[in-house]
């Protein structure tokens, strides 16, 4: 992503719009983490109360502007993120490609089930929803 490109994503207060884009249901996990009462809608407050929770991150030193380091120091984090991210994509593709050809066949990605294997603690092959909290804990833990 351009320099620009994350710059106004972090000023006009969409990072968390930009990150939560890929994962879940389109909106979802938006809705769920800025939807602060539970009413399942994203009211002008719950976004305004997001805005500034995302310019206390980015103001590092608390002097009530986001300067140019600030902004590097935020860009930063996200490039490490994203390469750490590529990296645990490149070992994934590596591990369900089993015959070593460097292709993954539908039947290899298929055969891959690493987390639902990790979140299936009792060995019964089916998560309960005691298996699904903990596992979500491990991935969230993983997140931060």
């Amino acid at each position: 992503m351009k320099r620009s490109a994350i710059v106004a994503a972090l000023l006009l207060g969409l990072a968390p719009v930009c990150a939560a884009a890929t994962q879940d249901m389109p909106g979802q996990r938006i809705l769920q983490r800025l939807d602060t009462n539970g009413d399942g809608a994203i009211s002008k407050d719950e976004m305004l109360a997001a805005r500034e929770r995302l310019f206390k991150r980015l103001d590092r030193n608390g002097d009530g502007v986001i300067d140019e380091k600030e902004i590097e120091t935020a860009r930063q984090a996200i490039e490490d993120r994203a390469q750490a991210t590529e990296a645990r994509l490149g070992n994934r593709w590596r591990r369900m490609d089993r015959n070593g050809d460097g292709k993954v066949t539908e039947d290899e990605f298929q055969a891959s089930t690493p987390l639902f294997d990790l979140a299936d603690r009792n060995g019964d092959g089916r998560l309960s929803a005691d298996e699904i909290a903990a596992i979500r804990k491990i991935v969230a833990a993983h997140a931060n």
